[in-house]
């Protein structure tokens, strides 16, 4: 009879633990707090709604005007709008340094798991891509990013977008 204690048919494959990286453990730098990525969101929405009410209040573009249309209706040219908005006070940033005006103010930057420099395609088309495109829908961005944002109580402390788009948001 064979003895079943040297049968390592079903056992795990071996490895040195030098050689395993550790599930959001492989960035170089400090991962963001939760706080500070909300408080430089919120920033960054406070921002974009200033905008959109001084917009609306000195010029014919009123980004808030009711269309009549409902929650299923996709509205292009609004989101096209917000898309235009977002890339006049962020673009620069994002293109140069992987941050927001909310995430430079708060000292916090996107960034590839490895600490390097998100490029400005992977921001624009991966990580804010889904939101752009949802946003389209009234009612499918904000039941998105309800989604999206619930994703960064994990321990890695991604959001949605930052695993579509590979990346994580550092102290800068």
């Amino acid at each position: 009879m064979e003895d079943q204690s040297q049968d390592t048919r079903y056992a795990p494959p071996q490895a040195h633990v030098e050689d395993v990286v550790q599930p959001g453990g492989a960035q170089s730098g400090e991962l963001a707090s939760r706080g500070t990525r909300f408080l430089a969101a919120m920033l960054d929405a406070g921002i974009s709604i200033a905008v959109i009410w001084l917009l609306a209040k000195f010029t014919p573009i009123n980004l808030w005007e009711d269309d009549g249309l409902g929650l299923w209706e996709p509205r292009i040219s609004s989101a096209a709008s917000g898309v235009v908005l977002y890339l006049v006070l962020h673009g620069y940033l994002l293109a140069t340094r992987g941050q927001t005006i909310g995430k430079a103010l708060f000292k916090i930057r996107i960034a590839r798991p490895d600490g390097s420099q998100a490029q400005i395609g992977r921001i624009l088309a991966l990580r804010d891509g889904p939101m752009f495109f949802l946003t389209i829908w009234p009612l499918l961005g904000p039941i998105y990013l309800l989604v999206d944002c619930l994703f960064i109580f994990r321990a890695s402390r991604r959001c949605l977008h930052d695993q579509i788009a590979d990346t994580v948001v550092l102290q800068a």
